[in-house]
């Protein structure tokens, strides 16, 4: 399996291509859109996009961890971390396109 990175560009390039924008204006729509969900996420914590899946940030509390190298406990302070559920449908079709 290749492993290839869906970038900016190649989103940019998509949108010219296959819904016939000029490029400044599917620039401007992918980066108006990319503000909008990271505002959204940093204000309200929630992001769902139907037929694909949640965003969501969670708070993580303090802990005690270890580092994996010495063995030495550390404290891991406390965190607001993404997390990303998919939507049954994306987890069907990946799943259809592994099979």
């Amino acid at each position: 399996m290749t492993t290839t990175t869906l970038t900016r560009a190649d989103i940019v390039d998509s949108l010219v291509r296959e819904v016939d924008l000029p490029r400044h204006q599917a620039t401007d729509f992918l980066e108006a859109s990319l503000e909008i969900m990271m505002s959204s996420l940093v204000d309200n914590g929630l992001i769902k996009l139907s037929s694909f899946g949640s965003f969501n940030v969670r708070q993580k509390t303090k802990r005690v961890g270890r580092n994996p190298k010495t063995g030495k406990e550390a404290v891991i302070t406390p965190r607001r971390v993404l997390s990303f559920k998919p939507s049954q449908y994306l987890r069907e079709k990946v799943q259809r396109r592994k099979a």
